[in-house]
């Protein structure tokens, strides 16, 4: 796999070793940061009224004290396809006093059994 050598492309490379098919629709979740409640708040219920596709959620980071959204969206990671998104919400971001700060995906993994949704009550469950 041949990905250009900056945070996006190595973090495409980094989920592919880990096994992850790149080549199908995943959940990415995208970062807006922002310092004060009211912009952080405003964005969001812009991006709720807006034909954008995918979730939003906002929170505030303890560790930072700066308020977050995670926009997330189901898409092919693509890394052409990643760049663009950011590009899009840093820019949305800015309009609001706001920046991006990185994508990310959750992998469920090996021992994450509390996550899994595959599994069936049946005569016998314990919950």
């Amino acid at each position: 796999m041949s990905l250009p050598d900056d945070d996006n492309g190595k973090m495409l490379l980094a989920m592919a070793e880990s096994g992850m098919d790149l080549s199908q629709p995943m959940d990415v979740d995208f970062f807006l940061v922002f310092d004060e409640q009211r912009d952080a708040e405003t964005a969001l219920e812009d991006l709720v009224n807006s034909d954008s596709a995918g979730e939003v959620e906002l929170m505030f980071n303890e560790e930072t004290t700066k308020h977050e959204i995670i926009v997330t969206l189901n898409m092919v990671p693509e890394y052409e396809t990643i760049v663009a998104q950011e590009a899009e919400l840093n820019s949305f971001a800015e309009d609001y006093d706001g920046i991006t700060d990185g994508w990310g995906v959750m992998q469920n993994q090996e021992g994450d059994d509390d996550f899994a949704d595959d599994h069936e009550c049946g005569e016998g469950c314990s919950h």
